[in-house]
């Protein structure tokens, strides 16, 4: 009878020592399920409900929060390594993105006038390495006359020194008869700064030397050393409308370098624009152009404005 006693104790304080408690199972079912999104958000969220609603589970949820981390991290660094490794192994025609804009327009009556407006922008990222080509012709004819007849080609490319600095080159050739001039070559480099980077805004900003040659229609022209500045602002002001604000500045001095307003000669090139998205690819474009020369030739004045009215289409 004696011997009972000490089964019985056993018996009495196992029923008195709670069990150890496991996660319920429709609530481990739907921390599974959010982790099956793969979203960092909807996990975080169903997570911080777990942990209120069971908090004698706490540490089983956050077993199941920490090796979604890991797997996440993993991945993450599994993507990354691929990005960088098919940039590396990218040839030159490949890995590039653009926008493409027309603008044309016809008129009959009193007077007749045909125009169109073409650009071309394409944009290729390396590891380091940031190629940028764009191309604008501008051509109209009035009552039988040439009346505009404005071209543009530029080369840009960058190098990212660190997160934010980098630096640049700039080969650009541009004509503008009605302007005075049939040919202009400049080329520049420096540094610039991306003053901000984030998801709906950015800004930067670049300048340096630079080297311009300017053949005037007449026959005469020029070349020179001098000084560029320039910035690139874009806004996203809605889900689908943006504002953006390109502005380049030269100032030359006829064989000195120079880097001031009094310089023999400064240029400002001045783009606002208002775009409109209308699908993932197609977009309507409204933009302001300054054009400014502070010495022109002979006959032609120093500003030349253009509004502008584009469909721009993404590839």
């Amino acid at each position: 009878m004696a011997s009972r006693f000490p089964l019985l104790a056993l018996l009495l304080i196992g029923c008195a020592t709670p069990a150890a408690a496991e996660l319920p199972q429709p609530v481990r079912a739907m921390i599974d399920a959010a982790i099956a999104t793969g979203d960092v958000r909807t996990v975080q969220t169903v997570v911080g409900l777990a942990r209120q609603t069971n908090p004698d589970d706490v540490a089983e949820i956050d077993a199941l929060w920490n090796a979604f981390v890991v797997k996440q991290t993993e991945l993450a660094a599994a993507q990354e390594a691929a990005r960088v490794e098919a940039l590396r192994n990218a040839r030159f025609f490949q890995n590039w993105s653009g926008r493409g804009q027309i603008g044309a327009f016809v008129a009959s009556g009193n007077s007749d006038m045909t125009g169109v407006a073409l650009a071309i922008a394409l944009q290729r990222t390396g590891i380091n390495w940031e190629h940028r080509l764009r191309a604008t012709a501008d051509y109209q004819r009035s009552n039988g006359r040439t009346s505009r007849e404005q071209y543009l080609v530029a080369w840009e490319p960058h190098f990212q020194i660190g997160e934010d600095l980098f630096t640049f080159g700039l080969a650009q050739y541009d004509s503008d008869r009605f302007q005075g001039f049939s040919s202009r070559y400049s080329l520049s480099g420096g540094l610039g700064w991306k003053v901000i980077d984030s998801s709906t805004a950015q800004l930067e900003v670049k300048a340096g030397p630079a080297w311009r040659q300017v053949d005037y229609v007449d026959g005469s022209g020029y070349s020179s050393l001098g000084a560029l500045a320039g910035a690139e602002f874009s806004w996203q002001l809605a889900q689908r409308l943006r504002f953006t604000q390109n502005a380049d500045l030269v100032a030359d001095g006829g064989g000195s370098a120079v880097a001031h307003i009094d310089a023999n000669n400064i240029s400002i090139l001045a783009t606002t624009g208002l775009e409109a998205r209308v699908s993932d690819r197609l977009t309507t474009r409204l933009s302001y152009t300054i054009d400014y020369d502070s010495n022109p030739p002979p006959r032609a004045v120093s500003t030349d404005t253009l509004s502008r009215f584009t469909l721009v289409y993404a590839f």
